[in-house]
């Protein structure tokens, strides 16, 4: 009998433990799986774009806390003793059953806000049974959950209307605002909603809505919630007429969130940006003003970001016009994102890697003659040539031969992984596949990488005095637009771009020549230094500017999203406008430090901008560290001229007290020829004795600037069908000098001063010979292509 009743209680406690288990896993978690909506605020809280759930519902994702006002109204309206009871009201329990036996039907309910929030999550039929398990469950929700954590629950999924779910979207699809923001008599209607979402909303049943706005609002008074006057005048605010649209004032930005959340690890469809919302909202203007003149000429696209040197946080993120009333304007597409052709916007970039390994100076002279390499022909924007310019100021200028002379020595192969180094990760095809052409633009990038290399590149430099011999590998990031914290420094004494190297390259792009009103900055003191570039692809189809403070970096890419190239668009007349005007809403920032203490003081060439040798004017500069690599000057060269130094000697001619040792700035023909246009003080070399005859001139006085030795041409055809010429051009040091031509060693013609033929060679191998009047020859081969 003993064993039977221990039995019996075991098999109770059992029983009992079973019960007490199902009871504590019979919640769900989580409560609610519907889906949300994809949120992007800015980072000041407020709403910047949302977009629509899946299920075709207004539905926000659960907040965190709610407001003040609401939750004072809805537990008035809906559940008096919500702070005193735990899930189940029994007064209230009792009260319904009492009225409802009296009246034979259901005229009162007793679900209090915790059953509410079973029920929305259920969502089952209502039924005794279901509103038994209802406040079993309640009772469960509140051994779990806060009193305001309910009430989050419940303001976040309660119905709203239509297809409206959750107090924030129900804010903002009625009055356009936040829900913190709205006044007694606002919150009062958005309470009274939920109660009878399909028989009291804003397009019927306006006079019941008002009539139970009002009764909650009279009720508040009675409690003491808000004074008479308050709530006298609050109702007389109107309810709101019809559903509102909500802001999209980053849709773009939204986009890429929906795009990027799987692999961002978020548990909310939630995102608080870093975007400054005065700032997105000033510089979408901008976009939106220029966009109604550039689209009179076919331009129907253009996207502007704005970071943050030190975080690179992005403050504004206009990924294109907004305009989807009009699909022909593709303004659904992310050009931030977008992957083109960057035009010379990688110039500064081959700058810096070239001053970092000492294989140039920053005013090192480049040859700027026609040059034709391989079959490839590149030309400046202004089809004219300098002659030899100083590499900061062909940079400055965006001159594209000097550039792609300095590919040519850099090798494009090696460039090609600089630039992956740097954080352009969008080159998917093998370095030949590019070429020399990638320096001109002849490649892929986005804004989104450009932008977050020169940001790199200045946040590096802004680092210096923190660590002036070391290098934070962290340093280089690509942009972000979720605030994260601060990686562990990575000290190395190295790094992909040396300070010195830096400092140069933006010093050379605050050279660049603003555009219109921009063009007189320094006349006025509040006008802050800008290292920027601009880039125009080919074909004019994508117009660029990128420019960068201490502080901020902004991009901006003009054009159309289907690729279709316009006149006019470029670089300097589209996107430069609106960058300056950017700028402008920006605060002034510190100039960068120049860090010396990673420099080295060298002794410099003034006219080369080489390493001084035998240079007449030379001076001490601090340059880059490995500058100290670089090659002596060559264009210095020792040379022996009578007294008068009318002309050369040697000697042969002439003995050594006739004779003067002069270090003469030589540069060879081509560039000589060109050179001296623009500069009228270029001291030609002067010309060989001519006692002198018994010895060919040593310092090459002839060259031919085209073609080049080993050059492939195409003739092309007339417009009237006759077959065409080609120009063949050449250099001599001295002005005066004839040139005798032969081509296939048979003699043509003969120049004088204007060294240039129009030859019609025959398809094939050729030879062209040139022999000046004193006896100097000059032969190189060409071949003449078919197609």
């Amino acid at each position: 009998m003993k064993i039977k009743k221990a039995l019996k209680k075991y098999i109770w406690l059992l029983v009992g433990l079973v019960i007490l288990v199902g009871f504590w896993f019979s919640l769900p978690a989580p409560l609610f799986n519907a889906p949300t909506c994809f949120v992007v605020k800015a980072s000041n809280g407020h709403l910047l774009s949302a977009a629509i759930a899946a299920d075709g519902q207004w539905r926000f994702p659960i907040a965190d806390t709610v407001p003040h006002k609401f939750a004072k109204c809805i537990t008035s309206f809906e559940d008096k003793r919500f702070y005193q009871h735990f899930g189940v009201d029994f007064w209230a329990l009792a009260r319904a059953i009492k009225i409802n036996i009296k009246n034979q039907k259901t005229k009162s309910g007793a679900s209090t806000l915790s059953m509410q929030v079973i029920r929305l999550s259920r969502n089952k039929p209502r039924t005794i049974w279901q509103k038994t398990i209802e406040m079993v469950l309640a009772f469960r929700l509140e051994l779990s959950y806060s009193k305001p954590q309910i009430l989050a629950l419940y303001a976040s999924n309660a119905p709203f209307g239509s297809n409206v779910v959750g107090l924030e979207a129900a804010a903002w699809r009625y009055y356009g605002r936040q829900a913190s923001t709205l006044s007694w008599a606002e919150m009062a209607t958005l309470a009274v909603l939920p109660n009878a979402p399909s028989l009291i909303h804003l397009g019927k049943n306006r006079v019941a809505l008002l009539k139970k706005r009002n009764a909650l609002l009279d009720k508040l008074s009675t409690q003491n919630t808000i004074d008479k006057s308050t709530c006298q005048l609050a109702k007389l605010e109107a309810i709101p007429q019809s559903p509102l649209a909500l802001p999209q004032n980053a849709p773009h930005l939204l986009d890429r969130f929906k795009q990027d959340f799987s692999t961002l690890k978020a548990d909310k469809t939630l995102l608080i940006s870093t975007i400054n919302e005065t700032l997105q909202h000033n510089v979408a203007s901008i976009i939106k003003r220029y966009h109604q003149q550039y689209k009179a000429n076919g331009i129907n696209n253009a996207a502007a970001l704005v970071l943050d040197i030190e975080t690179g946080n992005t403050l504004a993120y206009i990924g294109n016009i907004y305009e989807p009333q009009n699909p022909e304007m593709e303004s659904h597409v992310d050009m931030i994102k977008a992957v083109r052709s960057p035009g010379s916007t990688l110039k500064p970039l081959l700058y810096a890697s070239m001053l970092t390994d000492g294989m140039l100076l920053p005013n090192t002279l480049i040859a700027d003659i026609p040059t034709q390499i391989g079959g490839y022909t590149p030309q400046n924007y202004d089809l004219g040539y300098d002659g030899a310019i100083p590499a900061a100021k062909a940079l400055s200028r965006s001159l594209n031969i000097p550039a792609v002379k300095m590919l040519q020595q850099y090798k494009y192969e090696r460039f090609y992984q600089q630039l992956k180094k740097l954080g352009i990760t969008s080159l998917n095809n093998p370095a030949d596949f590019y070429g020399l052409s990638i320096i001109l633009g002849g490649c892929e990038t986005s804004m989104w990488q450009l932008s977050g290399v020169y940001a790199s590149m200045a946040r590096t430099l802004n680092h210096y005095p923190k660590h002036p011999q070391q290098y934070n590998f962290n340093d280089y990031h690509q942009p972000q637009y979720i605030s994260q914290k601060n990686q562990n420094e990575q000290l190395s004494t190295s790094s992909v771009l040396d300070y010195g190297s830096i400092y140069y390259t933006f010093a050379a792009m605050q050279e660049v020549m603003r555009p219109g009103e921009e063009l007189l900055w320094e006349q006025f003191s509040s006008s802050q230094k800008i290292a920027w570039k601009t880039g125009t692809s080919f074909g004019f189809r994508d117009g660029w500017a990128i420019g960068l403070t201490s502080k901020y970096l902004v991009c901006v890419w003009v054009g159309n999203a289907d690729g279709e190239g316009r006149p006019e668009l470029t670089g300097i007349k589209t996107a430069a406008p609106m960058l300056f005007d950017i700028f402008n809403l920006l605060p002034a920032s510190a100039p960068f430090v120049i860090p010396y203490r990673n420099m080295a003081k060298v002794l410099v060439c003034k006219k080369s901008g080489y390493r001084a040798s035998m240079c007449a004017g030379a001076e001490d500069v601090y340059m880059p560290k490995n500058a100290l690599k670089s090659a002596l000057c060559p264009y210095h060269q020792l040379i022996h001229v009578n007294k008068t130094k009318t002309y050369r000697v040697n000697s042969a001619c002439a003995t050594t007290d006739n004779m003067l040792h002069i270090n003469w700035f030589v540069l060879p023909p081509a560039m000589a020829y060109y050179y001296k246009i623009r500069h009228p003080d270029y001291e030609a070399l002067p010309p060989l004795s001519p006692t002198c005859t018994d010895e060919q001139d040593a310092y090459r006085p002839l060259e031919l600037i085209y073609p080049k030795n080993n050059a492939k041409i195409y003739i092309p055809t007339e417009i009237n069908g006759n077959k065409g010429k080609v120009i063949f051009s050449a250099a001599h040091r001295n002005t005066q000098s004839k040139i005798y031509w032969w081509l296939d060693d048979v003699y043509i013609s003969t120049t004088f001063n204007l060294h240039e033929l129009a030859l019609n060679p025959s398809i094939g191998k050729h030879s062209i010979t040139l022999e000046d009047d004193r006896g100097n020859k000059l032969m190189q081969v060409f071949e003449v292509l078919r197609k």
